[in-house]
């Protein structure tokens, strides 16, 4: 299973991580940080979702969660209404 949001399908992205350290008089760095990779994973969430009709478990990312619980799409916000 990919670590992929089922909606909007947002994955794992790759990008820089850098430490900046002061410099010494002169305007230069002594000792000037390294650049490394690092990665950057979207906040995947499990939550049960209504389609058609049927509870469906779904990966959702933050901004998928927030616009299916503005929209009434998620089970738990569908059941309060309901009981």
């Amino acid at each position: 299973m990919s670590y992929a949001c089922d909606n909007c399908g947002k994955t794992i992205t790759a990008g820089r991580s850098q430490h900046h350290r002061r410099g010494v008089a002169g305007k230069r760095w002594a000792k000037r940080a390294q650049m490394t990779i690092r990665t950057f994973k979207p906040n995947l969430q499990k939550v049960g979702v209504l389609l058609v009709g049927k509870k469906v478990t779904m990966r959702l990312c933050a901004k998928c969660l927030k616009l299916f619980k503005k929209e009434g799409k998620l089970y738990s916000s569908v059941k309060k209404a309901l009981g």
